[in-house]
């Protein structure tokens, strides 16, 4: 298994998930793009000590810019969003 700070890179804070996080008791993480669901959800439990019921993943396609040398392709990312028991609570703020 992964060394829990490799597999979650940081938290997301936007206003989406801050009312999901407050509303849902959902939160947001930006991790690593080869990350497993059982592996975010074992490093989410081991870092913040709380109990998770589901995860979900996106991945994030980089957007392609054009810059004053060419185009440039931001890089890829993944997202998950991690649902926690009803008693956990995570304080990012």
């Amino acid at each position: 298994m992964k060394n829990p700070t490799y597999v979650i890179k940081k938290p997301l804070l936007t206003e989406k998930g801050s009312f999901a996080s407050g509303e849902f008791n959902r939160h947001c993480f930006l991790v690593d793009r080869r990350a497993r669901k059982d592996e975010i959800k074992h490093a989410v439990q081991e870092l913040y000590g709380v109990r998770v019921l589901d995860v979900a993943t996106q991945n994030r396609k980089g957007k392609r810019k054009r810059t004053r040398f060419g185009w440039v392709v931001e890089t890829t990312t993944k997202k998950a969003t991690v649902k926690l028991h009803p008693d956990d609570t995570i304080e990012l703020l």
